[in-house]
């Protein structure tokens, strides 16, 4: 089992930045892809972003390339969400996610681990 506990949401304004962590524990979190997923309301839960279980390589989902970086520090089983240029329609619940020895990609059926989820709202 791994826990999975986001943290750093809030309320911003458009244009401004955050930054959300995902704190894992439980198995060894290295071994594990993690992604971060959005669901707004009344929408599917779309990918955000994701980084292979060895840290070398990160997707993204076409609306936050260039905008969202995503980076990982197994020494302190976390990964986090650096958001800047926020926008209004990034407004949602955001997860984190892991996936055993996993690629990182959007194929949210890959996750095994969810985390509860975290509010971002960003106001215009």
């Amino acid at each position: 089992q791994v826990q999975l506990v986001e943290s750093g949401g809030g309320l911003v304004q458009a244009g401004g930045s955050l930054r959300l962590s995902c704190a894992a524990s439980g198995r060894t979190f290295s071994n594990y892809a993690a992604g971060w997923f959005r669901q707004a309301p009344g929408k599917d839960r779309e990918f955000v972003g994701g980084i292979q279980w060895t840290g070398s390589t990160a997707y993204y989902g076409d609306s936050v390339k260039g905008r969202f970086t995503i980076s990982r520090d197994n020494a302190k089983n976390t990964v986090y969400l650096q958001m800047n240029s926020l926008k209004p329609e990034d407004t949602a619940v955001y997860y984190c996610a892991a996936d055993l020895w996993g690629s990182g990609k959007q194929d949210k059926t890959k996750y095994e681990y969810w985390g509860q989820g975290i509010q971002v709202t960003v106001s215009s």
